[in-house]
């Protein structure tokens, strides 16, 4: 007994620190996307990409060639032949296929976008679950303090013969619920904490590093828009996902025209030095390279791919169509119910009401259980609610994180 009283203490203190200390979840947000170890893999990855399609409209490399001939009956007749030559696409085709990697570029950029909001997504609902351990932390922390409350007020009834064994042994076993509950929740707080604390690259959300822990601020109001025509508009206008299609489909219907152009001849230049018994001739090199069997099928193949990024631009737009739909649909849904419960809870049954009762002798222990029970149960529920809202509107603005 004494331990759980030490322990209610501490928590409350912790608790009201906390609260003094809080922080927001867009501070939050901020911190984790400077630290987050993924976030700074991809960047690095997207960069890498970025150059390896730049290389491929890099020139070839010089050639350099050299020859001393000699005569088979008289070795002091020579001939020396130098060569230094450059071996080039035909010029249109460097454009075209840098008009592609532009392409490509605005594609692994949006790719990096979708992945960013996706993990600051995921750390944003962690902070939902933690306002919500929050609340419930509180919540059970007064069911645990009530029950001690009562477990000790029979425990003396029971002394004086106003009790009887039944009645105390009910009110025990709602204390040990409730403090199971209490530790089953602390854990899970813990643990929510520890899960943010590593997508913030292990280091603190606090300035304070003596802290163990700081609590955020409340959920935000975030309001469900009644034109759900516009809504649909506004987010798949800014799905990155479906942008990063768009430029691939749009670099692949480029691609198309740089394989044609592959058809035209490759083109070198150069400067050539002979020398014959001492005697110097220089002059330039021109060469020509015609693609007959090295451009076979590109045309295809790039026809080809592109109708392929046209399919899958097609299916995701109908899938975020879909996705938002469902969680439009079920935003609507929560919205209702927590409403419901708030009205419910406006003319509710006081728990202090419901403790004089049975003190009293008004209500019986068991119909004291049922009503509070009920009461928190229901409490509980409008929390789970709330939380299922909130991380459904944040799926649906992740464009906005």
């Amino acid at each position: 007994m004494k331990r759980i009283l030490i322990f209610s203490f501490i928590t409350f203190f912790l608790y009201a620190g906390m609260r003094a200390q809080s922080i927001g979840i867009d501070e939050v947000l901020h911190r984790i996307e400077a630290n987050n170890k993924e976030l700074q893999a991809n960047a690095q990855l997207i960069t890498s990409q970025k150059l390896e399609n730049k290389s491929e409209n890099n020139l070839p490399d010089h050639t350099l060639s050299s020859a001393h001939l000699w005569g088979s009956e008289d070795k002091s007749e020579t001939i020396g032949e130098l060569v230094v030559s450059q071996s080039f696409d035909f010029p249109t085709l460097y454009a075209t296929r840098g008009k592609v990697n532009r392409l490509k570029t605005g594609a692994l950029d949006a790719q990096s976008a979708a992945f960013r909001q996706q993990l600051l997504l995921q750390a944003k609902e962690l902070c939902f679950d933690i306002i919500m351990l929050q609340h419930q932390q509180v919540i059970l922390d007064e069911r645990m303090k009530q029950a001690e409350e009562l477990s000790t007020y029979y425990k003396k009834r029971l002394e004086t013969g106003d009790a009887n064994v039944l009645e105390t042994n009910k009110i025990n076993l709602e204390l040990l619920n409730v403090r199971t509950e209490f530790r089953a929740n602390q854990t899970a707080l813990d643990n929510a904490w520890k899960s943010l604390l590593a997508l913030n690259g292990d280091q603190s959300l606090q300035d304070n590093e003596l802290s163990s822990f700081r609590s955020i601020n409340d959920y935000p109001l975030p309001l469900l828009p009644n034109n759900y025509e516009q809504l649909r508009s506004e987010v798949l206008a800014a799905d990155q996902t479906l942008l990063s299609l768009s430029s691939e489909s749009a670099a692949a219907r480029k691609q198309i025209s740089a394989s044609k152009q592959g058809w035209l001849p490759k083109l070198e230049l150069g400067y050539r030095r002979n020398t014959e018994s001492g005697t110097p001739f220089n002059g330039v090199v021109v060469g020509f390279s015609f693609p007959l069997f090295e451009n076979r099928n590109k045309v295809k193949i790039a026809k080809a791919q592109s109708l392929n990024l046209d399919y899958q631009k097609e299916n995701a737009t109908f899938q975020a169509e879909a996705t938002l739909a469902k969680l439009y649909s079920e935003a609507q849904s929560l919205q209702t119910s927590i409403q419901e419960y708030r009205e419910a809870f406006s003319s509710q049954q006081d728990l202090a009401l419901l403790k004089q009762a049975l003190t009293g002798g008004q209500i019986s222990v068991i119909e004291y259980f049922v009503e509070v029970s009920v009461i928190y149960q229901s409490k509980q529920n409008l929390l789970q609610l709330e939380n299922q809202y909130q991380k459904v509107m944040a799926q649906i603005y992740k464009s906005k994180l």
